[in-house]
């Protein structure tokens, strides 16, 4: 599709098009915030599977929280980035 027939069809339906951006978003924030919570109880069940067999309990490491940390607030910041393109697009 040429660069025109997308700029044409922009000019046909721009709220449309900003929806299906929003959707993007809303989207990817959505699996970041399931992968990294997934990512998480996998952690955490593998630590309560050796401590059982080690006899002492262990906890995260720091940069695994930190980069847990990173990724929940960039999931959210997508997913807050989503409704706030929705909402834009309804005043087009």
């Amino acid at each position: 599709m040429s660069l025109q027939a997308l700029w044409s069809l922009f000019l046909a339906h721009p709220a449309q098009l900003v929806n299906w951006l929003a959707l993007f978003f809303a989207v990817a924030g959505a699996w970041l915030l399931l992968a990294t919570r997934v990512r998480e109880r996998r952690v955490v069940a593998h630590l309560a599977a050796a401590s059982k067999l080690d006899g002492e309990a262990s906890v995260l490491d720091e940069p695994t929280v930190r980069l847990n940390r990173f990724f929940y607030r960039f999931g959210y910041l997508c997913m807050a980035a989503a409704l706030a393109v929705s909402w834009a697009s309804t005043r087009l």
